[in-house]
């Protein structure tokens, strides 16, 4: 048997409040005695989001997100469950409700999910995937018992700050930032070409939202405005893949910069609002951007409507090309929409017909591209005509439909640089391995396909990248160069250093626990784990990018300080069995709530932290933290 633990698969949830088309009465909750309690109200704004992880597909139903106010009021933030894929979730953040909310002080928040539905699939990397078996995912709080119907639900209640919880005034503003950690909060067992998925969900809280990411909102269309003092339109918010209902209502503002994509074609600026404006009310849109923390407004980058959208008109593929031949591309790890009720689906492998008539767009261009701009390692949004072939295979006929090409980020270590193109031995594309892509035909000969030992990056001027050092760890994010064209073989458009990034700390202990992982006395500004504590534990890791540090090889052990300079933090014990959290606002009060807590015969199972990390020192400065106990 062999016993995998997934790393680098946070899962954030931000959840705050945003005035909408203007605050009301009539907000409705339930108090301590069950009673109905009507209130001033104002928006509240939930979002989720993702980070890159092990799974490839971890659909499942977000059921509930309730708040509960300090004289017992439990208020409901989500109208309808909402069907989620945590795995699509990277690099951005998408609205899932925007629904009016009773004024208070809340003080804790519980999140519900439904596994009755799930569809989760482990990547086995290089080149397999496990989908994990409905009588296979476990509940890790209830004797691991499957959660199959009618014990599929999970919830979990997480205590705000003592001192800071999360205020809502009439007409105002209030924040709330929720991660929850899929690291820490799935356990997988692989043996045999089986997988077994153990949950038990961990969350983080915030009053500060993560403002530094991509923020998605989807939804109909219900207005445009289009003038010089305000270029705007408003949606009913419609998030996911849903089909119907409406999840509160916001407003989008755009500026001369905003691409759009409407139907399959590229607009800018004014020009693309001015086409916005003459669909049809209703017309779903899903719009990309930041949110404004300062100003609480949502200014988007780029808008997609219509057809440019799955499961609005067209069936759908979004996925990686790992192969090209002629006009058929084959996509791996693809998620299928369907036109009809937006049924969503896993697929490993498939493939896509083009044709002249496909219209090819790209990410942040208003321009029209050919289908030769389609190569191998780029990652792909298809659309057309789903089919089965004679084997039973979903395909799909894209020759009358369209192709989005998505940003997609480039893994690799750094050999050389020659008149702005850098050579690397590329390590990963859109979170593949190498082995999983054949790049026949990518080069403009065959002497010149594109070879994993020297990928060669257009690098523009504008990125600097430094003198970095032989094998240093280099991420890009762009597009992959047209097929047939090569070299060079990826066009870059922005550039991550990970030898400068947040480093990730795992360690976990097999059941029970340990019930002095630490050495003396926790102190509020220095925790030390010594070696032979390390040692003990199953997983002991510390993560940078691709590049990982086994820690029973640092013989000092590890120690975690709080991190003065970070500008994000969050701090929180996890109560295993009781399923509640406390979230802390500074590390010393996380650690004398620790230091209590660990009486002797509470143990600690799991250790997740991340910041930056001394390998001299052997010395992480904590960012983040969550330790999980037994109790």
């Amino acid at each position: 048997m062999k016993l995998t633990r997934l790393h680098n698969a946070a899962l954030a949830l931000a959840l705050g409040a945003l005035v909408a088309c203007g605050s009301g009465t009539g907000g409705v909750g339930t108090n301590a005695s069950g009673g109905t309690v009507t209130a001033q109200t104002g928006a509240a704004m939930v979002t989720l989001t993702d980070a890159p992880g092990d799974f490839l597909s971890y659909l499942v139903n977000v059921t509930s997100v309730q708040l509960k106010r300090a004289d017992g009021t439990v208020v409901e933030t989500l109208p309808a469950t909402t069907q989620v894929d945590f795995a699509q979730l990277v690099n951005l953040s998408e609205v899932l409700s925007a629904k009016q909310v009773p004024a208070g002080t809340y003080t804790s928040v519980s999140l519900t999910l439904d596994y009755a539905t799930a569809s989760i699939v482990v990547d086995n990397s290089p080149g397999a995937s496990i989908t994990v078996p409905a009588a296979n995912i476990l509940n890790g709080g209830n004797s691991n018992s499957p959660l199959t119907s009618p014990n599929s639900q999970v919830t979990l209640t997480l205590q705000l700050p003592v001192g800071k919880p999360l205020v809502v005034n009439q007409g105002t503003v209030a924040n709330l930032a929720l991660d929850f950690n899929l690291s820490a909060s799935n356990l997988v067992v692989l043996a045999g070409g089986s997988a077994t998925v153990t949950v038990n969900p961990v969350l983080q809280a915030s009053i500060t939202p993560d403002a530094t990411k991509s923020l998605r909102l989807r939804g109909p269309l219900v207005a445009v405005t289009n003038t010089s003092a305000d270029m705007s339109y408003s949606i009913h918010v419609r998030p996911f893949f849903r089909g119907e209902g409406e999840h509160g209502d916001l407003v989008v503002k755009t500026t001369s910069a905003t691409t759009f994509t409407l139907n399959g074609t590229p607009y800018t600026g004014t020009a693309g609002l001015t086409a916005l404006a003459a669909l049809p009310v209703g017309t779903l849109t899903a719009a990309s951007g930041l949110f404004d923390v300062a100003t609480k407004t949502f200014t988007a980058a780029s808008v997609l409507a219509g057809t440019s959208i799955p499961g609005a008109g067209l069936d759908s593929i979004g996925g990686t090309v790992i192969a090209r031949s002629g006009n058929v591309l084959t996509i791996a790890n693809g998620q299928i929409c369907e036109r009809s009720g937006g049924r969503v689906s896993f697929v490993r492998q498939t493939t896509v017909t083009l044709g002249s008539a496909t219209s090819v767009t790209k990410d942040g261009s208003a321009a029209i591209f050919a289908t030769s701009d389609i190569s191998v390692g780029q990652h792909v949004q298809l659309f057309g005509t789903l089919a089965t072939d004679g084997s039973g295979n979903k395909t799909l006929d894209a020759t009358a439909g369209s192709a989005r090409l998505v940003t997609t980020p480039l893994w690799g270590r750094y050999t050389s640089v020659a008149s702005g193109v850098v050579t690397l031995n590329l390590q990963q594309l859109d979170g593949r391995p190498v082995t999983a892509f054949n790049f026949a035909g990518t080069g403009s000969s065959l002497a010149t396909d594109a070879v994993a030992a020297s990928y060669t990056v257009n690098v523009p001027s504008a990125l600097s990248i430094g003198t970095p050092t032989a094998g240093t760890t280099l991420r890009f994010y762009g597009f992959v160069a047209p097929f047939g064209a090569a070299p060079p073989n990826f066009n870059a458009v922005s550039l991550v250093n990970y030898a400068l990034t947040t480093s990730k700390l795992s360690l976990e202990w097999d059941s029970p626990g340990v019930t002095a992982p630490f050495v003396g006395t926790l102190s509020p500004t220095n925790v030390v784990i010594n070696q032979a504590t390390v040692q003990t534990a199953e997983d002991h890791t510390v993560s940078i990018g691709l590049d990982r540090t086994d820690l029973s090889t640092v013989t000092a052990g590890i120690t975690l300080v709080p991190n003065a300079a970070a500008t994000s933090t969050g701090f929180a014990i996890a109560h295993r069995t009781s399923r509640t959290i406390n979230s802390y606002d500074t590390f010393d009060l996380a650690i004398a709530a620790l230091n209590t807590a660990l009486n002797g015969t509470t143990r600690v199972r799991e250790i997740e932290a991340d910041g930056s990390y001394n390998a001299t020192t052997s010395t992480l400065s904590v960012n983040h933290l969550i330790v999980v106990l037994n109790d």
